[in-house]
């Protein structure tokens, strides 16, 4: 693994000190995405706090003697809940840890840094945050799919497919909108139900999407269809998380291999 071998210059601004948590974005799987920062980070913790997302190539640059605490959130499962991975985090602070909260993507995209951070914060605890390639970006580049175009998307939104209590309520008529790309995080299991409200709220049928499951990893796959043919492609190919749901014309101009829908017929392309 050749990001072992990154020479880390060492100063007092970023080294993670004794009572303190950095909150570190771990990127979208690929560990060679990893900041030098995070890596530093990760190198000097004596806990590392990580979700499901954190790729096992990336915890493996943990030191060996460091806890590794697992708080990872599935979907009808969460092994520690937020309020107590908050406490958890400020506990571990005060007992003189070195605290790294490791995170895929970045921390402050849908990755509930933002609560963490105001938690500490409040208690009086040194926190820092490193960020990280988010899934949508690191995802998207990963199969060549451009977010922006200036012939169709001359705007991106990122949107989560969850709230607290399940499906989000969304602004449905301005994300039914062309001329944008609209980029759903932990959407897979609404995937259904999101693309007919775009369709409800106005937007065209022939609208294309894309699946990106485990994007940026050994085991990735690109799934594309177009809104009216969704239902089709989720029967068929059963995409499981993590998995990102890309809606908008910037999808005809991927040329990754893909399992692409056509119409009702389902068409192989290439091996996934």
């Amino acid at each position: 693994m050749k990001i072992q071998s990154i020479a880390l210059p060492v100063t007092a601004a970023n080294t993670l000190g004794a009572g303190e948590v950095w909150l570190v974005g771990a990127g979208p799987g690929d560990v060679e995405l990893l900041t030098i920062k995070a890596l530093r980070a990760i190198r000097q913790a004596e806990v590392v706090v990580f979700d499901r997302l954190v790729s096992a190539e990336v915890m493996a640059l943990v030191a060996v003697d460091a806890l590794r605490i697992d708080v990872g959130k599935r979907q009808g499962c969460h092994s520690l809940p937020q309020p107590e991975i908050n406490a958890l985090l400020a506990d571990l602070a005060e007992a003189g840890q070195r605290v790294v909260r490791l995170k895929g993507g970045d921390p402050f995209v849908f990755g509930r840094g933002g609560e963490e951070m105001d938690y500490l914060q409040q208690r009086g605890i040194p926190c820092q945050v490193v960020p990280g390639i988010t899934a949508a970006i690191g995802c998207a580049a990963a199969v060549g799919l451009p977010l922006t175009h200036r012939d169709c998307a001359q705007s991106l939104r990122f949107i989560t497919g969850h709230a607290r209590d399940g499906e989000p309520q969304l602004d449905w008529p301005s994300l039914a909108t062309a001329g944008q790309t609209l980029v759903f995080y932990m959407g897979l299991s609404h995937a259904g139900r999101l693309c007919q409200q775009l369709l409800t709220h106005g937007l065209a049928a022939a609208t294309p999407l894309a699946i990106i499951e485990r994007g940026t990893q050994p085991d990735q796959r690109l799934l594309t269809a177009t809104l009216a043919t969704l239902p089709v492609l989720l029967a068929r190919y059963q995409p499981q998380s993590p998995s990102l749901l890309v809606v908008g014309d910037v999808v005809r101009f991927c040329r990754h291999p893909a399992l692409r829908v056509a119409g009702d017929t389902m068409m192989r392309t290439v091996a996934a």
